[in-house]
């Protein structure tokens, strides 16, 4: 078997997300021919065809789909590993370690971030986005140090504090019907296509959707995508569908993009964010940041 590297799993990856060889190599400054040979190295190497060639471009065949999925994951964590080993680099002054799974573009976590950084201008602060599952194994591994996202985490040896919630939007093309209500509510969602991402939260969102909507009958037509929630806006933007966000997401503003807000009969839909973290970290840092959380979200009190 030929060796198998990062290379060959960075090119498959591209080439599944453009759907063209020719796309992908220009868009890594490559000649096509050479992203095309090391994707028949890597196939050979797996004995899978990864890719259906035609002259419309590529689409991966039911085994490329299942290594697909298995290199991004690979990636993913390889690029947690070098991103964690750069930010210890000057360890001597202290670093944090903080994984989200949460827009950074305005909301409580960016605020509290910038003041963290405002205060302890010596602590290097590494900030990691993955999904969910890949934090947990972070956190536990030691990689992180606090973890700060929505809904229950049930970790081994962790303390959990409570810290603030957000409302739910609901995203619309600017001439959607809905855009000319000041709120929506989730009974409008009927006969609308919800478009989510595959990452956190868009599972809790969806779960949330699930019990305001307990009939079948009521709920909208719901896609998934293994995309980031960029791609998810842009999709809005074309009118593919609609999506469901939380307030931070506001920030990262797309042009042809109305927020409003969700609600029920009780008022506004939120969701709640709390910080993990193992009760075996003694990294000063840690201390010094989970004092001011504690101090910007004074209730309940700290630990579990």
């Amino acid at each position: 078997m030929l060796a198998i590297d990062l290379q060959h799993l960075r090119y498959a990856v591209a080439a599944a997300d453009y759907g063209s060889f020719r796309q992908a190599a220009e868009a890594l400054l490559l000649q096509q021919s050479t992203l095309s040979r090391c994707i028949r190295q890597l196939e050979h190497s797996i004995g899978a065809v990864i890719f259906d060639r035609s002259s419309g471009g590529v689409k991966p065949t039911p085994a490329g789909r299942s290594v697909l999925r298995m290199a991004r994951t690979i990636l993913e964590e390889f690029e947690t590993l070098i991103a964690t080993a750069r930010s210890t680099r000057n360890g001597e002054t202290g670093r944090l370690a903080i994984g989200f799974c949460t827009s950074l573009s305005a909301g409580n976590l960016r605020a509290s971030l910038l003041d963290f950084r405002q205060r302890f201008p010596q602590i290097e602060l590494a900030t990691v986005e993955r999904r969910r599952t890949r934090l947990a194994t972070a956190l536990r591994n030691g990689v992180l140090d606090v973890l700060i996202v929505t809904g229950s985490m049930p970790l081994l040896k962790s303390k959990k504090k409570s810290l603030w919630s957000e409302r739910v939007l609901v995203v619309l093309p600017e001439d959607h019907p809905l855009t000319a209500r000041e709120v929506a509510y989730w009974t409008d969602l009927r006969d609308e296509t919800i478009i989510f991402s595959q990452y956190d939260p868009g599972r809790e969102i969806e779960d949330l959707l699930v019990s305001k909507l307990v009939s079948p009958d009521d709920r909208p037509k719901i896609e998934r995508h293994d995309i980031s929630r960029g791609v998810v806006k842009s999709l809005v933007t074309m009118k593919v569908g609609i999506s469901l966000v939380l307030e931070s997401d506001v920030g990262a503003n797309f042009s042809g993009l109305v927020y409003q807000e969700l609600r029920d009969g009780a008022g506004p839909s939120r969701l709640d964010y709390s910080a993990y973290w193992q009760d075996d970290n003694e990294n000063p840092a840690l201390e010094a940041f989970l004092k001011l959380l504690s101090e910007r979200y004074p209730s309940p009190s700290l630990g579990s």
